[in-house]
């Protein structure tokens, strides 16, 4: 694990970063998934409540996105439908190392992606499974859609949900999300990140849901990373890092080998 004195700074950033209402990354406009139809899905769980979303993609590995890098206090939940509820098939593991992308921007938000190696591996079963990861790396073309998943809020001032969400957004143009009606005066969407959502709003990722996955015809193909003041707003969609041929290889060679 990192040193605790970087991981108490780091945390402390990312605090300061929700708590100034800047980012928001939660499950808008969606639906309740079916129980434990998400098998890769996990949560990132800091006393009991629930910090981040992520994927398994191996039996001891999750991806997340690097701002939200644990504290020593977090665990992940896999095989969850509710957090909150007892469930038979879920599974509760401790973070043994953590990895985050070299080169991550907390101001911008590139490269917003981590690794985090489980201490003991999953039970592999029909609750708990691995999410298939992108092996083809051209940019996706606007209009295709996707989905994404999490507990995250349901509202910028709402509630995180206790059971599991999902909706259905549309990559947009680059340019659309760049323009000055929209990220112009925030971080710039660049080619390493999805934008993504509905030009007329209402459906989105929010607060809790970032390091969750874009999928895009069966494959993860982002990560949820940031979005505007107000989650939905159609002024602002979410924006996803992109799983790029060069995050696909530094997640192969940190992990030892291919990912499903």
């Amino acid at each position: 694990m990192m040193g605790l004195f970087f991981l108490l700074c780091f945390s402390g950033a990312i605090f300061l970063l929700r708590t100034q209402g800047g980012q928001c990354a939660d499950i808008i406009g969606g639906k309740e998934s079916v129980p434990h139809s998400r098998p890769f899905m996990a949560a990132l769980v800091n006393r009991k409540k629930l910090s981040c979303g992520g994927t398994l993609i191996k039996d001891n590995w999750v991806l997340t996105a690097a701002h939200c890098f644990p504290s020593e206090e977090t665990y992940i939940v896999l095989g969850a439908h509710s957090l909150s509820k007892k469930e038979k098939e879920k599974q509760i593991v401790r973070i043994s190392e953590v990895f985050v992308y070299p080169g991550f921007n907390l101001k911008t938000f590139e490269n917003d992606l981590m690794l985090l190696q489980l201490q003991t591996r999953a039970k592999i079963n029909q609750a708990v499974k691995t999410i298939p990861l992108a092996k083809s790396f051209n940019d996706i073309k606007a209009g295709t859609p996707c989905l994404v998943a999490g507990w995250g809020k349901t509202s910028t001032r709402g509630k995180a949900s206790d059971k599991l969400l999902e909706v259905n957004v549309t990559v947009l143009e680059r340019s659309f999300c760049n323009d000055k009606k929209h990220y112009n005066s925030r971080p710039p969407v660049t080619t390493k990140m999805i934008c993504a959502g509905d030009k007329q709003g209402g459906k989105d990722a929010c607060l809790g849901d970032s390091g969750g996955p874009l999928m895009c015809n069966g494959e993860q193909r982002g990560i949820v990373s940031f979005g505007g003041r107000k989650c939905g707003d159609s002024k602002y969609p979410g924006i996803y890092t992109h799983l790029t041929k060069d995050f696909i290889n530094w997640i192969k060679t940190i992990t030892g080998g291919d990912t499903d």
